[in-house]
């Protein structure tokens, strides 16, 4: 989903003019925009992807989210307030910058392309609430076991089969889950071992459904 969906590119340039909105292009590697940090800023990924990620006093990196183009984040609505966390861009990336004050301050509401980017922030926010406590749902559970068995049950899907499949690498599900690599790999080992799942490359079959 985007926040410019059902506007045509004549009535986007309308709106982008009347949120005042302004665009920055980043390279691959760089740490952006650091006024989100402190203002009511919301950001839409034109083009590229970013990594938000946290580190901790030891110097241990975990990613908080990977966002990529069209996703939505900044401060009101991501973790960012936390001098631990930084945004990283992954590729080359172009960036949206909107003042919520602008969002919400704006007067004039009969614009139907205004009203339709509203209804799609306000989806898009609603998504990411939903996200962010499913994950949380997730990473309180006190066993990498059961973080596992739970990411697998939410994420799962089928009928006399449920099947997983994983958006990411082992790596990024590790981050995810908020565990070790190597420990959460015993554990799929486990898992497997005990006839819980059958692992092919990303996709996950579960037997204990």
């Amino acid at each position: 989903m985007s926040p410019f969906d059902n506007i045509n590119s004549r009535n986007k340039q309308k709106l982008l003019r009347l949120l005042k909105a302004d665009v920055y292009e980043y390279k691959a590697g760089k740490r952006i925009l650091e006024m989100i940090y402190n203002d009511n800023i919301i950001c839409v990924i034109l083009e590229g992807q970013i990594e938000i990620i946290r580190t901790d006093y030891n110097g241990n990196k975990t990613v908080i989210e990977e966002l990529e183009e069209d996703d939505i984040f900044g401060n009101l609505i991501s973790i960012l307030n936390n001098k631990e966390n930084e945004i990283i861009t992954k590729k080359e990336t172009k960036i949206l910058a909107i003042d919520y004050n602008t969002i919400v301050n704006y007067e004039e509401n009969s614009k139907g392309y205004y009203n339709e980017f509203i209804k799609n922030l306000f989806k898009m926010v609603v998504q990411k609430l939903n996200n962010a406590n499913k994950r949380i749902n997730i990473i309180t559970k006190k066993t990498i076991r059961n973080k596992l068995l739970e990411y697998f049950n939410t994420n799962s899907y089928g009928h006399q089969k449920k099947y997983v499949y994983l958006p990411f690498n082992l790596t990024k599900l590790a981050d995810y889950l908020s565990v070790d690599r190597t420990a959460m790999s015993r554990e799929l080992k486990s898992l497997k071992d005990e006839g819980f799942i059958e692992i092919n490359k990303k996709r996950i079959t579960l037997f204990y459904k």
